[in-house]
């Protein structure tokens, strides 16, 4: 298996950014161990590039798999291949399964339900509020909750799952050059509930062309997508129209029609998409019985809305779940003093009912 494993990777080193050559091999070959032992003249046939031929008789390739192997196993990493019966089921199904995956953290969970939530890098308050709300609201109901671990909403939603469940961060670089820096612990908190993976080798960089590509496994992992927030030309688009060609689910959460950033969710609810307002919609367009079973259980819950103060009442109802509000603006609409208004705010976090926000700036959760 070991010895089956190094030639993978090694075709992975290869492959892993054309998808046609890849898509070849996984049809004409049963193992990857059969590609580097076919002659030029068969691999030509086939319609392989002379540029992945040569590549496949280069002396040092294979050593240099070995040599991967060795620094995943040290770091404490695995890699998983599409023979692999482990393999996620749904990823198998898609147009350009990945050859190889490495991963980070609990490899079951990539055989649980799951959604995806993507959205803009740069989201409104609305965005963000909506993004973490549904996260949260689906991983406490089972989901998995999978994203790209970029800035804004795919960030977002991973720290909103995380609040109630598990989610799956999918790389468009190696597990040892995590992208973007700045989510280097959100990526560790994922490795420790849930797990992170990526069809490049350890060192991969970010390329730009490697986040399209990743969309593909992000829609593919998961029963649907969900579309927080996104121009026309967002990158968020290009999963969804991935979704819609696996025949998965597509979702989106409307917004303000003056706003660039809802252009891209209102065009797809306008042609066809589901329109999302809480995870009630998302579940309802999941298959049976699942969906009857998150239902069922749903309906046995009594969750009560925390019992509040008339202070606090009236500092939440202040509020705006898609807008921040400073202390200075709750302190003049309510005639408080800014410790009481600051009192009364931290009671309502520790409720998990409002977020702070940098720059002691407030919103309402949903």
């Amino acid at each position: 298996m070991e010895n089956e494993l190094k030639y993978w990777i090694a075709l992975n080193f290869i492959l892993a950014d054309n998808l046609r050559s890849a898509r070849i091999v996984t049809r004409k070959f049963s193992s990857a161990n059969e590609v580097f032992h076919s002659s030029k003249r068969v691999l030509r046939a086939l319609g392989l590039e002379e540029e992945v031929i040569d590549a496949l008789s280069s002396p040092d390739l294979l050593e240099r798999a070995k040599r991967e192997i060795e620094r995943v196993e040290k770091i404490g990493y695995s890699v998983l291949t599409i023979e692999d019966e482990r393999y996620p089921p749904y990823l198998r199904e898609i147009f350009d399964p990945p050859l190889v995956f490495y991963f980070a953290g609990d490899i079951d969970i990539l055989r649980e339900p799951a959604v995806s939530i993507v959205g803009a890098r740069r989201p409104s308050p609305y965005g963000r509020a909506v993004a973490e709300r549904l996260a949260r609201d689906l991983s406490e109901r089972g989901l998995v909750v999978v994203s790209g671990l970029a800035r804004g909403i795919d960030s977002i939603s991973h720290w909103g799952a995380l609040k109630g469940g598990k989610t799956v961060a999918v790389l468009g670089s190696g597990l040892a050059n995590i992208y973007p820096k700045e989510n280097r612990p959100l990526c560790e908190k994922i490795m420790g509930n849930g797990a992170v993976i990526t069809e490049y080798s350890l060192e991969a960089p970010p390329l730009k062309y490697h986040f399209p590509c990743r969309n593909r496994i992000i829609s593919g992992l998961s029963l649907g997508t969900v579309v927080i927030e996104g121009t026309k030309r967002s990158g968020s688009l290009i999963t969804a129209r991935l979704a819609l060609e696996e025949n998965r689910e597509v979702m989106a959460v409307p917004g303000n029609i003056t706003s660039e950033l809802s252009q891209g969710t209102n065009w797809l609810i306008k042609n066809g998409a589901k329109l999302v307002s809480d995870w009630q919609d998302v579940v309802e367009e999941l298959p049976s019985p699942l969906k009857e079973e998150i239902l069922s259980k749903e309906k046995k819950k009594t969750k009560a809305f925390p019992s509040l103060s008339r202070e606090e009442r009236m500092i939440f109802d202040l509020l705006q779940p898609d807008a921040m509000t400073s202390v200075d603006e709750l302190v003049e609409k309510s005639n408080l003093s800014v410790s009481e208004a600051l009192a009364l705010l931290l009671s309502l976090e520790l409720k998990e009912l409002v977020d702070q926000r940098p720059g002691k700036l407030y919103q309402r959760k949903l």
